[in-house]
């Protein structure tokens, strides 16, 4: 199928039930919880006196209203990331087709079927849609999940036994019960009931009784509700494919692509837990050359390692090690971290953030002081990207979150702090421009790739899915340098 084909198909197929046809309808959920700092740091960011010179007050506060609101929901599509240096795209996307539909079919006596687009301009991505909000009907037996566990189920997951903080008393395996997140982590684990602020997120079937979750000595592992009736229906991928089909945000995917690597380069991935941008990096390479994945918590590599081990790469090298301090003043020393300057072809600098731009996410409890804690340490990453760096080499700086202090004020600082660097077209570009407020010129913004849902929230179901997949995203910023 080709690319016209395939939003043509799309685009008559994705009003059966994926659309949002506006915010009332949208808006099942409150607007992301956040603390009353909070809140008014972030309106400070899209009302600001740029933004304000070039847009009626109106229409900023419209957009950063829009912000919270798409925030809490889920984006309209799954996006998976196929293991193209495994096998072509149509054979995985045939084959996880077949099994998703085996999947789907052993939990419902209908006839199923799975829609699966390829993206028109990415070559290794397939496309889901996401069926919702649904018309389900919240049960007496409610089930009391955080908001991580209830992020997740939105996002196609089942219930998993650890993310359960309250059921009924006399709850049993087989019982069918509501599941309803915790916004606020209010409440008491074990609680046999909960009236706090919470939202409903569908219905499901216990896989475990009160007593296994709650009064043994181990703390309970696996499906503790498998659902039947989520409010959002998107395919559950537990065990699909592991080696071919790789969940990814569309964002994360487009790094790798806009960081270019080639066969035979040497590349650094700065803070590369879970391990999905170097997988996606050794992939484009064809396992030829070296990825070398840096990060600070041990079982966080583990977890690279695995990755790597599960789909077949063998180019990537991964080590427990702080970026911060990540070169050496021995030019002489080559083996493992810290390395000599200008090591590197490429570096990809994924910076820790204050992850504001995360889909689906109801609520966050931290205070202004964690939300502007990250920019420091974003420079100090950045100033040993810069120093590993080769001249007439590639950094990639991005970050999941939303404020122009992570984002367009570290570019304006960078390209005043390092004189060696220049900003760089990206291919591919889907998201939005940079946004104004940094003192960036016109032409400087249209280099950066800000992916902005709120952009985009009231579009109607007429779109087709490959169009709004490209804005209907986590938020997310990348920003391309040439070192000089």
């Amino acid at each position: 199928m080709s690319c016209d084909q395939a939003s043509d198909v799309c685009g008559s197929k994705i009003a059966q039930g994926t659309q949002r046809q506006n915010v009332e309808e949208m808006s099942v959920f409150p607007k992301i919880s956040l603390k009353p700092e909070v809140a008014d740091f972030l309106k400070s960011v899209f009302v600001n006196k740029e933004v304000l010179a070039a847009v009626d007050h109106q229409v900023a506060e419209c957009r950063f209203q829009k912000l919270l609101t798409c925030l809490s929901h889920p984006p309209s599509y799954t996006c998976v990331r196929a293991s193209t240096h495994l096998a072509p795209l149509e054979e995985i996307r045939h084959k996880l087709g077949e099994e998703l539909k085996k999947q789907m079919c052993s939990s419902s006596a209908e006839e199923v079927s799975v829609q699966i687009l390829p993206h028109p301009r990415i070559p290794d991505v397939l496309l889901l849609p996401v069926d919702g909000p649904r018309p389900v009907e919240p049960l007496s037996s409610e089930v009391v999940v955080d908001a991580q566990c209830g992020s997740a189920v939105l996002r196609g997951a089942h219930v998993f036994a650890p993310g359960i903080v309250a059921s009924p008393k006399f709850m049993k395996t087989g019982d069918l019960v509501s599941v309803f997140s915790d916004l606020e982590g209010k409440c008491t684990r074990a609680a046999t009931s909960f009236q706090g602020k919470r939202v409903f997120v569908g219905n499901g079937v216990a896989q475990m009784d009160r007593f296994s979750l709650f009064c043994t000595d181990k703390p309970a592992k696996g499906i503790g509700v498998r659902m039947v009736e989520p409010l959002y229906q998107s395919p559950s991928f537990d065990g699909v494919l592991p080696s071919l089909a790789f969940l990814q945000n569309l964002p994360s995917v487009v790094v790798g692509h806009v960081l270019g690597p080639r066969p035979g380069e040497r590349i650094l991935d700065m803070c590369a837990a879970p391990g999905g941008k170097t997988s996606h990096i050794a992939a484009l390479m064809g396992d030829q050359g070296e990825v070398v994945a840096l990060d600070r918590i041990r079982n966080k590599i583990d977890r690279i390692r695995e990755n790597a081990q599960m789909l077949h790469l063998r180019s990537i090298t991964a080590y427990c090690f702080n970026s911060t301090q990540a070169v050496s003043s021995d030019p002489a020393h080559t083996e493992g971290p810290p390395f000599p300057p200008e090591s590197f072809d490429r570096v990809l600098l994924d910076a820790p953030c204050s992850g504001l731009g995360q889909r689906p996410n109801m609520g966050t409890t931290w205070g202004l002081k964690e939300i502007c804690s990250y920019q420091p340490l974003q420079r100090k990453l950045f100033h040993a990207a810069v120093r590993l760096l080769k001249k007439g080499g590639v950094l990639v700086y991005s970050t999941c979150t939303v404020t122009l202090a992570e984002n367009e004020e570290q570019v304006a600082w960078a390209l005043e702090t390092f004189p060696c660097l220049t900003l760089q077209p990206q291919e591919p570009h889907i998201g939005a421009e940079g946004m104004l407020g940094a003192g960036l010129s016109p032409e400087q913004l249209r280099l950066l790739q800000r992916f902005s849902p709120e952009l985009s929230w009231e579009q109607t179901g007429t779109t087709a899915l490959s169009r709004r997949a490209d804005s209907d995203t986590i938020g997310f910023f990348i920003a391309k340098f040439l070192k000089g």
